[in-house]
């Protein structure tokens, strides 16, 4: 499924999409991006499918401090879902590097080359990483795994995570869905 435009608006459709695809091809994880709660929100509990939901790392808008809000941490927790927030896997200390000296790290050249396919599927395989690193879902595994541009979801994909140590090893099996860019 290709969106006419990338956004927010396509999060319903994406979501359908990602839930017949987690049914036709037996898909046990799901990793989302989900800066506000929003999409996380709006993701059905399935039964025996582990949905772990990755908000921004702390401190990436205010030091200290998590967008999500403690009580929405706390919803989504009841509804089954893990909430996980760490150093974003395409960035995280080489961003402070670049920053401050210039230049660009061989991650933020995968990053930027992920995004020739959109700012979702950077988020897709960037997430996954985050989660694998996490011990929570299976390396080398199929997964589903939701990200976006900007807020809501747009791209959905099933791939074969890596821990970030062995990035250049995750695969990416199907694109579900993905905006045209602009």
């Amino acid at each position: 499924m290709y969106f006419d435009v990338p956004g927010k608006e396509n999060t319903q459709k994406t979501i359908e999409i990602a839930v017949q695809a987690i049914r036709e091809h037996g898909i046990r994880h799901v990793v989302l991006a989900t800066s506000t709660g929003y999409t996380a929100q709006c993701f059905p509990a399935l039964e025996g499918v582990n949905v772990v939901c990755i908000p921004h790392a702390y401190g990436f808008k205010e030091p200290g401090k998590n967008e999500l809000s403690d009580e929405t941490i706390q919803q989504l927790r009841d509804k089954g879902f893990h909430v996980f927030a760490c150093s974003h896997a395409l960035s995280g200390a080489e961003r402070s590097f670049s920053g401050k000296f210039g230049g660009v790290s061989p991650v933020e050249i995968v990053a930027h080359t992920l995004r020739f396919f959109g700012q979702g599927m950077k988020v897709c395989v960037e997430i996954a990483t985050m989660a694998a690193d996490g011990g929570l879902i299976p390396p080398n595994t199929p997964i589903l795994s939701i990200g976006g541009t900007g807020r809501g979801t747009d791209t959905a994909v099933i791939l074969r995570a890596a821990h970030a140590n062995h990035l250049l090893d995750t695969k990416i099996d199907r694109i579900l869905c993905k905006p045209i860019l602009p």
